[in-house]
C-alpha cells in the first residue's frame, strides 16, 4: 500500500488508481496510524524476504555492530553458506555483498515509510498537539533508520517529506549531515511525552539519549552533557537489579531501557518473522537449544577481556596476553575443566562456554553444541537466547524453527546512558563524575545474581569490584571505553563505538594479528584505516540513482 501511495504522489499520474487509498482517505487518526505502525513495523529489521537475508539486516546489526569487531566471528562451518557474512568480518565486503544490500533495502524502506507518515500527516485536521507527536514519533523513526545509514554508509543522501524526486538525490547536492539526525531526535524530544501509553513507542528521553548518541559520533561532547544529565536526574530509570535480566523476556520494557524494539512470536506472522527473525542463526548447534545454526561465535579476545586481577578489576592493558582455557578441540565425551581463575560474572551471562550453566538448558556440552568448532572456536552467544522454560510460549510453537522469539532488542538502556555520560566528563576532565558513572555499572554486576550450579554454588570464581580512583585522564578513558565493551558485549555496538572513538585500525589489526594463529580464514584480513570504518555503498542502490544515464550515488571511498 505505502509502495502504491508513493507512486500516486509522482506529478505525471492525476488520479490515484481504482482500489488505492489516496493521501486524503489517509489524512485521518486511523489512517496515520496505520501508517505509523508500518513504519515501526520495520525496526525488527525484517520487512519481507525480497529485501534480502534477515541477518543481514537484523535490529541488532550482529552482522555489523559484532563480526568485524574484536567480539565475535562469523561462526557456522568452513565452505558453507553464507559467504557475505565472512567478507563482513575479514573487511573484504564489495558493493554486490547480499547482506549489505539487505541493510540498505530495508534501512531505506523505514526512512519511506516515516517520510510519508509526515507527508499525510501535512494534509490532515488534526489537534495541534496531536499532529505534533504524531509528528515527533516518524521523525524518532527516521533518526533511528539515518543514525543506522549513517553510521554503516557515512556518506549517503538526506531525503524528507518534502523531496518529490524518490530516486535518491545527488549525495554532494543533499549530503547527510549530523545535523539532520540530531534535529530530527531534538524535534521529537521537544513533542513527545515523558511517558507512553503504549510500550514501543519513544519517550521524551529516549529522543535526548539518541540526540545525545548522534552528538557523541559528530565528537560534540560539551552539547551531548546536558542532554544526558536531563535523563539521569529525570529518575525514571534505574539500572536492573540482576545484569541478566536485560536478556530475559520476562522482562521486557523494563526500568533499564530507553527504547527498545518489541519482538513477538506466535501471532499469526509468517515464520514467525517478528520475532528476532534477524538472529535465528544465532544459537548453539547440533545437540544445544534449538540445534541451529552455530552463527555469531564470541571471540577468545572477548572471552579474554572478562579476566580479572587479585583486586576483581580489569586487565586493560595485558588482558590477551594469555587465553582462558577453553576445550577446543576436545571431543564432548572427555573430560574438561573450566578455567578457575577469576572472572567478571558478566561473562558468563555473555558467553556460553563448556562446563558452564547455559541459563536453565543444562551444562554447555562444549564441542556437541558447535558447529564447527575447528573452524570458529568453542564459544556461543547468550544474550539473545530464551531460556528453556520459555520455549513454545515466548519462543516459536511452530515453524522451521523454534528461534524466532519475544525478547526485546534494547537499542539504548540506563547502561549507554550512565557510559556515554561518562565519556563525556573524561573529555571534560572530570574524572571523579566519570569514575562514579562507571562505577555504578560496575556495582550493578558485582551484586547481581551470578550464573550457578544447580547445587547453587557460583559457577566460577567471579570477581569484580569498583575502581577506587582514576589517576589520570589517559587511564579515565581507557577504563571507560574497556567497561562499555564488557557491559554490552554482544549487542551490536562495539564496531561503531570502535570507529566513533577512533581506533578502529589499530584495535582490530592488533585482533586479526593475534586471533589469525586460532582462526586461519583470518590470515588474509586487514583493517585499512580510512576506507574500513565504512562499508561499500550497494551496487544496485548506485544503479537505481542514475539521472539521464548518470548514478547520483558515489561510491564509498576506497570501494
Amino acid at each position: 500500500m505505502l509502495l502504491l501511495l508513493i507512486a500516486c504522489r509522482e506529478d505525471f499520474l492525476d488520479q490515484p488508481p481504482q482500489g488505492v487509498l489516496s493521501e486524503q482517505a489517509l489524512a485521518t487518526e486511523e489512517g496515520l496510524q496505520a501508517l505509523l505502525i508500518g513504519a515501526y513495523s520495520v525496526l525488527n529489521g525484517y520487512v519481507d524476504e525480497r529485501m534480502g537475508p534477515a541477518w543481514g539486516s537484523a535490529a541488532t546489526n550482529w552482522a555489523y555492530g559484532d563480526m568485524p569487531s574484536d567480539d565475535s566471528y562469523k561462526g557456522g562451518a568452513a565452505g558453507e553458506c553464507c559467504g557475505s557474512g565472512l567478507h563482513l568480518e575479514t573487511y573484504q565486503a564489495r558493493p554486490f555483498n547480499s547482506w549489505l544490500a539487505a541493510k540498505w533495502r530495508v534501512t531505506f524502506e523505514g526512512i519511506s515509510r516515516a517520510n510519508a507518515v509526515l507527508q499525510v500527516l501535512s494534509k490532515a485536521e488534526l489537534p495541534q498537539e496531536r499532529a505534533m507527536q504524531i509528528a515527533a514519533e516518524a521523525r524518532f523513526l527516521r533518526g533511528h533508520f539515518y543514525f543506522e545509514a549513517k553510521k554503516i554508509w557515512q556518506f549517503l543522501p538526506w531525503y524528507d517529506e518534502h523531496t518529490r524526486d524518490f530516486r535518491l538525490p545527488n549525495r554532494n547536492g543533499t549530503a547527510l549531515q549530523w545535523s539532520h539526525i540530531q534535529a530530527d531526535f531534538a524535534f521529537a524530544a521537544a513533542h513527545l511525552p515523558e511517558v507512553q501509553a503504549q510500550p514501543g513507542r519513544p519517550t521524551r528521553y529516549a529522543a535526548l539519549a539518541y540526540q545525545a548518541k548522534a552528538l557523541l559520533f559528530e565528537g560534540n561532547y560539551p552539547a551531548a552533557g546536558p542532554l544526558l544529565d536531563d535523563i539521569i536526574q529525570s529518575g525514571r530509570y534505574r539500572l536492573l537489579d540482576n545484569f541478566h535480566e536485560n536478556f530475559d523476556a520476562d522482562f521486557n520494557n523494563h526500568s533499564e531501557a530507553l527504547f527498545q524494539i518489541q519482538m513477538s512470536v506466535n501471532d499469526g506472522a509468517p515464520n514467525n518473522i517478528n520475532g528476532n527473525y534477524g538472529d535465528i542463526l544465532n544459537f548453539p548447534h547440533n545437540q544445544g537449544p534449538v540445534g541451529c545454526c552455530g552463527f555469531n561465535q564470541p571471540s577468545q579476545n572477548l572471552v579474554n577481556a572478562f579476566k580479572t586481577d587479585a583486586q576483581g578489576l580489569p586487565m586493560l592493558e595485558h588482558f590477551n596476553d594469555w587465553d582462558v582455557p577453553n576445550d577446543e578441540g576436545i571431543l564432548s565425551s572427555e573430560p574438561f575443566e573450566p578455567y578457575t581463575g577469576p572472572l567478571d560474572p558478566r561473562l558468563d551471562w555473555t558467553v556460553g562456554r563448556r562446563g558452564i550453566p547455559f541459563l536453565d538448558w543444562g551444562l554447555h556440552a562444549g564441542r556437541d553444541w558447535i558447529r564447527d568448532q575447528d573452524y570458529a572456536g568453542p564459544y556461543s552467544p547468550k544474550k539473545r537466547v530464551f531460556r528453556k522454560q520459555q520455549q513454545g510460549i515466548l519462543s516459536a510453537s511452530s515453524g522451521w524453527t523454534s528461534a524466532p522469539n519475544a525478547l526485546n532488542y534494547s537499542l539504548i538502556r540506563y547502561a549507554d546512558v550512565l557510559l556515554w555520560r561518562a565519556e563525556v566528563a573524561v573529555e571534560a576532565g572530570e574524572l571523579a563524575l566519570a569514575l562514579q558513572l562507571v562505577n555504578q555499572v560496575r556495582e550493578r554486576a558485582r551484586l547481581s545474581e551470578p550464573v550457578r550450579f544447580e547445587d547453587g554454588s557460583p559457577a566460577a570464581q567471579y570477581r569484580i569490584a569498583p575502581y577506587p580512583d582514576f589517576p589520570d585522564q589517559d587511564f579515565a578513558r581507557r577504563a571507560v571505553r574497556f567497561e562499555r565493551r564488557l557491559e554490552l558485549a554482544m549487542e551490536g555496538h562495539r564496531f561503531f563505538d570502535l570507529v566513533h572513538w577512533g581506533e578502529a585500525a589499530e584495535v582490530l589489526n592488533a585482533y586479526v594479528q593475534r586471533e589469525k594463529t586460532k582462526r586461519r580464514y583470518l590470515e588474509d584480513a586487514f583493517f585499512e584505516a580510512g576506507t574500513h570504518e565504512y562499508f561499500p555503498i550497494p551496487a544496485f542502490a548506485i544503479e537505481e540513482s542514475k539521472l539521464e544515464g548518470q548514478p547520483t550515488l558515489v561510491q564509498n571511498p576506497g570501494y
